[in-house]
């Protein structure tokens, strides 16, 4: 899938913690903004997919949220954003495998029962005797 680079919104800040004189100076924290109902490069059902999938990164109006500031670097910062971004929608549009229901087999259950056996055996010991 291909996402044209007019489609997001790069917003610069600030980055926090250490380095002195060049992080209170530079912005090259980068804010990655992908507005997912207004894109014309998805189809109505990978929409509802990444809205689905990318709760935690979407804000109230339906735009994803992606901050970088691992780098001093303004630039390496927005080509990790969009590396970021790559990544989160193709494991959102990744298709889930339907999971087939099994039966727990013969030796599992013995060795479940045989499990639950030594630990009630376990706290039988812990009691005071009964005189």
């Amino acid at each position: 899938m291909y996402i044209p680079l007019a489609e997001f919104s790069f917003h610069f800040s600030r980055s926090s913690g250490p380095g002195g004189q060049h992080v209170n100076r530079t912005e090259s924290r980068v804010e990655l903004r992908f507005d997912v109902s207004q894109s014309p490069s998805l189809n109505a059902r990978q929409k509802q997919t990444i809205l689905r999938k990318l709760k935690t990164y979407l804000d109230n109006d339906g735009m994803v949220h992606l901050f970088v500031d691992t780098h001093r670097s303004q630039f390496q910062n927005k080509q990790e954003a969009i590396e970021r971004f790559q990544n989160l929608l193709q494991d959102a549009l990744k298709p889930e495998k339907k999971r087939t229901p099994t039966r727990p087999s013969r030796a599992s259950k013995e060795k479940r029962l045989r499990k639950k056996k030594e630990q009630s055996q376990k706290k039988e010991q812990r009691k005071k005797p009964d005189w």
